[in-house]
């Protein structure tokens, strides 16, 4: 009895995710197709220039949009902005600084800070454990 190995593949969405680029955005093959883990692989480590184009100038997923603007998704989503942005859109927030902005880049810094303090509590609790 022979054993074959099947191609480990994924929906063209979770592909773009795991890319990091919009799904709409990307060519017309892409989006119809399923992409195996090999061309996934070969995807991230030798980029085509219509991915190396769009991870440049856009349109970025919400997560990147996130990420670029120094925000959270749900900050995104209360600042108003609710769809893919181009590099060129997301710069042009970023010189204008809107309030809803500074108020979520504040808002991320304190996350940020209380993760740290909790890490730093449990690391000390868990010190103080394993001396007992």
């Amino acid at each position: 009895m022979t054993l074959h190995q099947t191609a480990q593949t994924m929906k063209p969405a979770t592909a773009a995710k795991k890319l990091g680029v919009y799904l709409e955005a990307t060519p017309a093959e892409f989006q119809e197709g399923v992409v195996s883990r090999t061309e996934l692989n070969a995807l991230q480590t030798e980029p085509p220039e219509w991915l190396q184009e769009l991870r440049r100038t856009g349109p970025h997923p919400r997560p990147v949009v996130a990420s670029k603007l120094g925000v959270s998704i749900a900050g995104l989503a209360r600042g108003g902005v609710t769809e893919a942005l181009t590099t060129e859109q997301i710069e042009a927030i970023k010189t204008d600084n809107p309030e809803w902005l500074q108020k979520e880049r504040a808002t991320q810094a304190e996350v940020r800070k209380e993760t740290v303090r909790i890490k730093e509590k449990n690391a000390a609790e868990q010190e103080r454990r394993s001396r007992s």
